[in-house]
């Protein structure tokens, strides 16, 4: 039996990137239960790729009961549906057999891993304070996307001169205005570019110098968004809401270390139960953004233990 639900996590403050604000994670559960055993996945509709929760219910209630890992990948689409039950179906495995779902993927033992902690776009002042805040937190994730960017990334760096920074603009700005900004980043202690320009609309990153790595984000989806990477990003950021689930992610991570991008592996703005098993995909990774549980006001019961910016891999009653 297959069993999906709308859950809501309020935010602990609102969250804003350059296509608008939240207050709340509107998230998809996901039970499967068989023969005794349930396994639980969690996925994040994004309107931005055309997801809706509705959608997203509808999709995972078109399944068989009794679908598999393997038959998922072709009945739904990469996406947040297939992700939700990708991933219970993966925990669902290892409940049923006893055996941890890093195994039964041929992973070495997760440990712990750092992660960048985001703040939200706002007025300079703002930030700046939001990142004092935040100062003992080694690695900061910016959410930028504006013409008038350089203020905001200066009070950041003046809020936590010790942190390094990485700026996601989620599409937000013209190839002028990135070529305006990109000679300053090294300086202001960027470490990593996410997405500068709209996907489809990025051709122009093959011809600029960059002074600091560029990932792929939206441009970046599953496996086969990789041969119009080629030339443009030096790193792909790996979210299972995009791939459809951890199958497809290790499968991508592999693909994308083969042909040379570094990894970063990050997630939408849900709980702990969504980022368990991205943990899995963010070992060895060059970057992890598995922040989302930091930022509400609430957690899944048994949740991530985070101890400043360190997460430790799930224990087995959330998942996996």
């Amino acid at each position: 039996m297959i069993h999906a639900n709308e859950e809501t996590f309020p935010l602990a403050s609102a969250f804003t990137i350059s296509r608008g604000s939240k207050t709340e994670a509107r998230v998809v559960t996901v039970n499967v239960t068989r023969r005794g055993a349930t396994g639980r996945g969690e996925c994040v509709p994004y309107a931005r790729y055309g997801e809706t929760v509705d959608s997203v219910l509808a999709q995972i209630a078109s399944l068989p009961p009794d679908v598999t890992k393997d038959a998922l990948q072709s009945l739904l689409p990469p996406g947040a549906a297939r992700n939700a039950v990708d991933c219970a179906l993966w925990d669902l495995e290892a409940k049923a057999i006893g055996r941890p779902v890093w195994q039964l993927a041929g992973l070495g033992a997760p440990g712990p891993l750092m992660t960048a902690y985001t703040l939200s776009l706002d007025e300079p002042v703002a930030m700046r304070k939001a990142a004092a805040a935040e100062a003992h937190r080694p690695l900061l994730k910016i959410k930028l996307g504006t013409p008038d960017d350089m203020p905001r990334l200066a009070a950041v760096r003046a809020g936590a001169p010790k942190a390094r920074i990485i700026i996601d603009a989620n599409e937000g700005w013209t190839a002028e205005v990135y070529a305006d900004l990109a000679p300053h980043l090294a300086h202001l202690g960027v470490v990593l570019v996410e997405q500068p320009l709209p996907a489809g609309e990025d051709e122009a990153l093959a011809d600029m110098e960059r002074p600091v790595p560029v990932c792929a984000d939206e441009s970046c989806h599953d496996r086969a968004s990789l041969p119009a990477l080629r030339g443009k990003y030096d790193l792909i950021n790996i979210k299972l809401d995009k791939t459809g689930g951890l199958t497809e992610a290790l499968a991508l991570r592999a693909a994308a270390r083969t042909e040379g991008y570094g990894i970063m592996v990050g997630c939408m703005v849900g709980s702990s139960l969504g980022m368990a098993p991205a943990l899995l995909a963010a070992q060895g990774a060059a970057f992890t953004d598995l922040d989302g549980p930091l930022l509400l006001a609430q957690d899944r019961d048994r949740p991530l233990r985070y101890e400043g910016s360190i997460v430790h891999p799930a224990k087995p009653d959330l998942w996996g």
